[in-house]
């Protein structure tokens, strides 16, 4: 199991160090940084200025070594935008995305669990099929569409929520559904498939030959067999939603990480972007690298592996 740990670790480390690159690299993606926040019409003594300013005249390499090093000594940088350090403006805005990946999963995972219970228990029935169909329309519809049309009917006709905003619980409510129905496909035919296996199991067939109740059998021997790789992948999906939530809070106007992201991109805050993209893709790698521990601790056969 410790191999299996330091291998995994290593991996994560070389993947954060990739990731760490191409953040750097969104410096360059417009081309010459200093001419983008110069703007258009700049003169060249400004455009070289701001060049020796920030640094962008010496070596792709220097830059980004010398990035790294601040970096790992707590250094974010300071926002060209908001005119403060990076770190406090990041971390302000941290709790909202995180409380709404939190709260998308719980409604997911409502959502998943009895439709895959019950597409498993009537399979090929036109139950199974509705619930695959629900499945399939959250799996295929935008989620910005999809919030669009939440907006429409809770905060326009019926007047129940609040448009935007992250006051109250009441601001997450369309949020989460929006991202949380999205997510829970994946759940649910997971479900399915580990409810169709255990269900043709011999203890299972035991348990009902008992005359143990139905809903005995289905909850307490079945559903808690099936549900272990749903755990596993709650955390991959916990980080999918992290990532995901940047057009989410933009329509709904959510003071967290992903809209920071909307602003800093509108008004070219590159130091802004480089590190939500770099903490998003961290948290994502850490969960993943969580996921795989639990798997490979809750199955043998992939240590073995």
């Amino acid at each position: 199991m410790l191999a299996y740990l330091v291998k995994r670790l290593g991996l994560a480390v070389l993947v954060a160090l990739t990731v760490s690159v191409i953040a750097y690299m969104l410096l360059y993606l417009s081309g010459d940084p200093a001419l983008a926040i110069a703007g258009e019409g700049a003169r060249q003594a400004d455009i070289d200025l701001i060049r020796k300013t920030y640094g962008f005249d010496r070596p792709l390499i220097v830059q980004y070594g010398d990035w790294l090093l601040k970096l790992l000594r707590g250094d974010l940088g300071v926002s060209m935008y908001f005119k403060t350090d990076v770190a406090p403006l990041i971390f302000s805005k941290l709790s909202t995305t995180l409380l709404l990946a939190v709260y998308a999963l719980t409604v997911a995972l409502v959502i998943s669990v009895p439709l895959g219970v019950l597409a498993a228990i009537y399979k090929n029935s036109w139950i199974d099929r509705l619930c695959l169909a629900v499945a399939v329309v959250g799996q295929s519809m935008p989620n910005f569409f999809f919030a669009l049309i939440l907006i429409m009917l809770f905060s326009i006709s019926w007047r129940l929520l609040p448009v935007s905003g992250s006051g109250t619980w009441q601001h997450f409510v369309m949020p989460a559904i929006t991202l949380g129905y999205y997510a829970a496909p994946a759940f649910m035919r997971l479900i399915r498939a580990g409810m169709i296996e255990v269900l043709s199991a011999d203890y299972i067939r035991t348990a009902r030959a008992k005359g143990l109740p139905t809903h005995t059998v289905i909850f307490k021997h079945a559903l808690r067999n099936a549900i272990v790789p749903v755990v596993a992948l709650a955390a991959v999906q916990l980080g999918f939603l992290l990532g995901g939530s940047i057009v989410i809070e933009t329509i709904f106007a959510l003071d967290g990480l992903g809209y920071l992201a909307y602003q800093s991109i509108t008004f070219k805050d590159y130091p802004v972007t480089q590190i939500i993209v770099l903490l998003l893709s961290v948290i994502y790698i850490l969960l993943t690298l969580a996921s795989d521990v639990a798997n490979a601790w809750l199955d043998p056969r992939i240590r073995v592996a």
